[in-house]
């Protein structure tokens, strides 16, 4: 067997990453935003070795470059007030993904449990950045990445 067919995959936090690292997907984005002309300017631009941004180029990705046409499951626990299920839905919505299931909880004690299921396929931004918007709405005490699929 091909050793990318015995590859397991992990998803980490960013501040478990070794230094190498989280500098090799710093040079990779100075590269993929047109900073960096080289791979020689990039690593320099953030003081990492060349051999060790090429041990690990191909090896560590953002989030959500690995998410395209994927499905995700997000949990949220939220305020029980009028219109906070419309609202969470619009700003899903405004990045593009496609609401595949909702399941809500009979809201207690003034809170509800929410699970949606999404499509990210059409996605405008990144993961991280519709999990930011959406743990800033006022109603939302809570947001989750349940899980991932294809």
């Amino acid at each position: 067997m091909s050793k990318e067919k015995d590859a397991q995959y992990y998803l980490v936090r960013e501040d478990v990453l070794p230094d190498a690292m989280l500098k090799t997907m710093q040079a990779k984005a100075l590269l993929d935003r047109g900073k960096a002309e080289s791979v020689a300017d990039a690593v320099q631009m953030v003081d990492l070795s060349r051999s060790a941004f090429y041990k690990y180029r191909d090896c560590i990705f953002p989030f959500h470059t690995m998410m395209k046409e994927k499905i995700i499951s997000l949990f949220f626990h939220l305020d029980d007030r009028s219109g906070a299920l419309s609202n969470l839905l619009a700003v899903v919505a405004q990045t593009g993904c496609n609401v595949l299931t909702i399941h809500q909880t009979i809201p207690l004690q003034g809170k509800a449990n929410v699970t949606l299921s999404l499509n990210t396929q059409g996605m405008k931004s990144d993961m991280n950045e519709l999990i930011r918007k959406l743990r800033q709405l006022e109603f939302v005490d809570k947001v989750e990445l349940l899980g991932t699929g294809a």
